[in-house]
């Protein structure tokens, strides 16, 4: 493993039981601390390989390792951020979010505040009472964003987390994602159909094949983002570039 890696993938296929090939000979290395994109057309596999990197499936042929060692399932140093929100919808906000530390067998005081800590950080402190169905999408993607950072996973997998709310607020979660992760030592996995949003977040994009799905490019946007005002990278030379370079590849799989 490069010795900046946190996970790598070595040569990982997927072949599903109806016989469909999603993945073939996918290799990366993901360096610790930094926001990782897979971008590619639907299809291609992207959420297969999120999964399989959580533990969640397993490769039809291939290797996942993390922080050294081989995977075989999930782990508590990996959380997963649904696209779905997957919310117990009989739970509240707080019981939601302190979940995982629930599973682990924390005493509730002390899981009640090391969730409420992380509700805060998401801006969601006066709904923790609140119950899944009374909430927004937006808010719902925020619990969900909360109780990943509440297992204080090493890692974060994020499945089209923004894909659900509209176009402003899908900006806003980019700037505030981006703004907790300058306060946190995370290394983030991030699926994306938008190049938009892999260009202004990402510090690398592997871009995959259509089906089956292997990295067919890897970029690193060449973009200042620290104390950067959000607009002003937007409308920045290498943003632009950035956006430009990925869609001259994948307008060749359109």
């Amino acid at each position: 493993m490069p010795a900046d890696a946190i996970v790598e993938v070595k040569q990982v296929g997927k072949v599903y039981e109806s016989g469909v090939e999603a993945l073939t000979g996918v290799d990366l290395a993901l360096p610790q601390g930094k926001l990782s994109t897979l971008l590619g057309p639907s299809g291609c596999g992207k959420t297969t390989l999120l999964k399989i990197i959580a533990g969640l499936i397993s490769p039809s042929s291939g290797e996942v390792w993390v922080k050294g060692k081989k995977i075989d399932g999930p782990g508590a140093e990996r959380a997963f951020v649904f696209q779905d929100f997957a919310l117990l919808p009989w739970a509240n906000v707080l019981r939601n979010v302190a979940f995982g530390l629930e599973l682990r067998g924390l005493a509730k005081e002390e899981r009640d505040e090391i969730a409420r800590k992380h509700i805060a950080e998401v801006g969601l402190s006066t709904f923790e009472a609140s119950y899944p169905h009374q909430l927004s999408g937006g808010m719902r993607q925020r619990v969900g964003l909360a109780r990943a950072l509440t297992v204080d996973a090493d890692i974060i997998l994020m499945d089209e987390p923004f894909s659900s709310v509209d176009e402003q607020t899908r900006r806003k979660f980019q700037e505030e994602l981006l703004d907790l992760l300058r306060h946190k030592s995370k290394t983030v996995i991030f699926v994306t159909h938008s190049i938009e949003e892999a260009a202004y977040l990402s510090d690398q994009i592997f871009l995959l094949s259509p089906r089956p799905g292997t990295i067919s490019r890897v970029i690193q946007p060449r973009i200042d983002r620290v104390g950067g005002n959000p607009d002003e990278i937007r409308r920045d030379k290498n943003y632009l570039d950035t956006v430009d370079e990925i869609w001259q590849i994948l307008k060749r799989y359109v």
